[in-house]
């Protein structure tokens, strides 16, 4: 997949020839109801004999439009996490635009001359709550009026699990909760997070339960503080493992949240290397403890209980069809 970042005003030679059919988004989380809406567009390219383009934004949209302040906001999914799921749905191109000041004016025929003519589209698809624009005049109902007959619009309803929309806010909300299991469900697959192995303070160790410390992206959105039952990739080798994110109450007040990962029956250095993290289970919520023995007496029930619950789950290697 060749992955194209534009900024406007963005040089036109930047964009690959050819017919598309773009797939139209923000993506963040590349949920069930994203996966839809990019399925739909690979099939209508396979029916024209035309590339698939996915184009999405480097920031959420919002930042702008609302004055939102871009270094609270957390992603379900980074954009390179976001660019490696658009490839293996099968898309030939992503194109990543900047979302800077001078999209925020640019009138609605405008940014669809810019940013799907102009990227050779023959065909649009998008979510049924699409908007490029102000809502109530930038929508999929009037996407058609400014196409002008130049390009198809494919709109894609919308996708409710048990009555309750597929959404990047309603999976938000679950991970706030603590509630993985359901998390997943509406992704489509195991929540994700990834991050470098750094040094912590070597309190596990001393405890008989070493962890890895994994560094976080700053923007990267986070479960609820608690204890999860996990599968780590380092490298090729998968690992079953028990996470803890959480501000280490026992050992002090005003700690920064950690994500430390306890690795079953790993001894070996792995500071430097990248883990991949893939949650699965809610385990209990993070607290103070008594004393290290009570923490201690805690881990061994959470090591139990995690290794019997990852008998059941294996590690998503690429997204099912």
């Amino acid at each position: 997949m060749k992955v194209i970042n534009l900024s406007e005003p963005y040089d036109h030679q930047l964009i690959e020839p050819g017919p598309v059919i773009l797939a139209l988004g923000f993506f963040d989380g590349v949920h069930r109801g994203h996966q839809r809406v990019i399925r739909a567009a690979k099939k209508v390219a396979q029916e024209k004999n035309a590339k698939l383009a996915v184009m999405t934004f480097d920031r959420f949209p919002k930042i702008a439009y609302q004055g939102l302040d871009p270094l609270k906001i957390r992603y379900l999914t980074t954009t390179k996490r976001k660019l490696a799921l658009f490839e293996q749905l099968g898309a030939d191109l992503a194109y990543v635009v900047e979302f800077n000041e001078k999209l925020v004016p640019m009138l609605p025929q405008e940014f669809v001359d810019k940013y799907i003519i102009a990227l050779h589209a023959i065909g649009a698809v998008a979510g049924f709550d699409f908007t490029y624009g102000k809502p109530e005049i930038a929508n999929m109902k009037t996407l058609p009026d400014y196409a002008q007959g130049r390009f198809e619009v494919f709109e894609v309803p919308e996708l409710t699990e048990d009555a309750v929309k597929v959404g990047t806010t309603q999976i938000k909300h679950l991970l706030d909760q603590g509630k993985i299991s359901e998390t997943n469900l509406l992704l489509g697959y195991p929540f994700e997070t990834t991050g470098p192995i750094v040094h912590g303070q070597a309190r596990g160790r001393k405890l008989g339960f070493p962890t890895i410390n994994v560094e976080t992206d700053a923007q990267q959105k986070l479960p609820a503080l608690g204890v999860y039952a996990v599968k780590v990739q380092i490298g090729t080798a998968w690992f079953d493992g028990m996470a803890s994110v959480s501000h280490n109450e026992t050992f002090g007040p005003q700690q920064e949240v950690t994500v430390e990962i306890n690795l079953f029956d790993v001894h070996q250095d792995l500071y430097g290397q990248v883990a991949r993290v893939q949650w699965f289970e809610y385990l209990r919520p993070s607290f103070k403890f008594t004393g290290a023995q009570a923490l201690v007496d805690q881990m061994k029930k959470d090591e139990s209980q995690s290794r019997e619950l990852l008998l059941a789950v294996t590690p998503c290697e690429s997204l099912r069809k």
